[in-house]
């Protein structure tokens, strides 16, 4: 019997039992788009990730203190006050630091902020004029505060664009007036939508000039991050060693082991993010390739049924001269077209899902066409796979046998 032919009677064998075949090609649909969809989600999940890291710049470093010890309890990193705005100053001096672009030091709180009759609570950042350039920022309306109202501690304020919407201002709050601990703040602009970051809405947040922020709501000059700009991707390596030495001498630590603050590159926070991700992607996938298991039991399950229903089809075609490998064959095409059929369709409901839950849902799922290629492979691998043994046990059967069998 020729390929064609054996293809054609398979065809036949499926379409004989429309109910018991189709059930058994939404198994292994169910798998196939439930590891395409995985694997979106993970590819989506690092693209958006990596996109917003990238977003910050490719030549940042983040200065972050070391941990606080009070009465011997340590408290987590970043908690410690060691680091100064006077500190971020000196990282700004081209003689100490020549391959760093510019410095933005950042003192965060959280406080209430009045607007007329509304309120709302947010992040208080104090820093310098430098910020929008060393965290590519731009403003939707207004300027950012400069250095000369930086130095004298001018009552300005930049607000986020979800501060602005929250306070009822939106893009007319040029002008107006806010309240923070009874500081009232002339409202100078509003920066253009971000999105979020890490978990946090990077639109949610007032910006002052850092003078006024220490002096009048922290009272302390300390600061929680400090972001570096180097000149460029190229001198991000000597940036970060020029930082590191500063910090030492400016700390008198001898031992660099011993430092009390960290310095964080943008690749260092990427790679460990899409470590993460690509971590979670597997486990999903694994979770998912279960049911494709459950889905070639089933290949399996119909085609031993079939070889009980067609014994005397079977004997029959032995008497009349089919070989083993031709019944072998004939059963292995039938089960491949099956894992085929779930492959194909599995592929085409996981990329049609793909692409109209991100309407309904936040998320992003990213289908590559490796994953359904491979996803369609995969499910012909486990059609053939599991349909070795019961074409097997057809092929084994001898004409005799399969005769006497009712």
């Amino acid at each position: 019997m020729s390929l064609l032919e054996t293809l054609r009677s398979g065809l036949e064998a499926i379409l004989g039992h429309r109910l018991r075949s189709a059930l058994t090609v939404l198994g292994i649909l169910i798998g196939i788009a439930a590891v395409i969809l995985t694997v979106g989600l993970g590819e989506g999940a690092t693209s958006s990730v990596n996109s917003s890291i990238a977003s910050l710049g490719t030549n940042l470093l983040i200065v972050t203190p070391g941990s606080s010890s009070s009465n011997g309890v340590q408290g987590g990193f970043g908690s410690d006050t060691t680091l100064t705005y006077a500190n971020a100053k000196d990282l700004a001096s081209r003689i100490d630091c020549p391959d760093v672009d510019a410095v933005a030091p950042t003192s965060i709180t959280s406080a209430n902020v009045t607007a007329g009759t509304k309120n709302w609570t947010t992040l208080v950042v104090g820093t310098t004029a430098s910020w929008p350039n060393v965290r590519s920022r731009t403003l939707a309306v207004g300027t950012f505060f400069s250095a000369t109202q930086v130095k004298n501690q001018d009552n300005v304020a930049v607000l986020g664009a979800t501060t602005a919407e929250k306070l009822g201002l939106g893009s007319n709050a040029l002008g107006e007036t806010i309240d923070i601990d009874n500081v009232p703040l002339t409202v100078i602009g509003v920066l253009a939508p971000q999105g979020s970051l890490g978990g946090t809405n990077e639109d949610d947040m007032v910006l002052l000039p850092i003078t006024l922020a220490q002096s009048q709501i922290l009272g302390s000059d300390s600061v929680q991050i400090i972001f570096l700009k180097a000149d460029s991707q190229g001198t991000l390596g000597a940036a970060y060693t020029e930082a590191t030495d500063e910090l030492l001498s400016l700390h008198q630590i001898s031992t660099p082991s011993k430092a009390d603050f960290t310095i964080t590159s943008q690749s260092s926070i990427e790679a460990t993010a899409t470590s993460v991700d690509s971590a979670l992607t597997l486990l999903l996938a694994g979770i998912a390739a279960i049911s494709l298991l459950v889905g070639g039991i089933g290949v399996m399950n119909i085609m031993l049924v079939s070889v009980t229903e067609r014994r005397r089809e079977i004997g029959l075609r032995k008497a009349l001269g089919a070989t083993p490998s031709a019944i072998r064959r004939q059963f292995l095409v039938e089960a491949s077209v099956l894992g085929l059929a779930g492959g194909v369709l599995g592929s085409g409901f996981g990329a049609l899902v793909a692409t109209v839950l991100p309407h309904f849902v936040s998320t992003t799922i990213a289908i590559e066409w490796w994953a359904v290629a491979g996803s369609i492979g995969v499910a012909l691998a486990i059609g053939l796979s599991f349909g070795v043994y019961p074409a097997t046990r057809a092929a084994r059967l001898t004409p005799m046998e399969a005769l006497r069998s009712e």
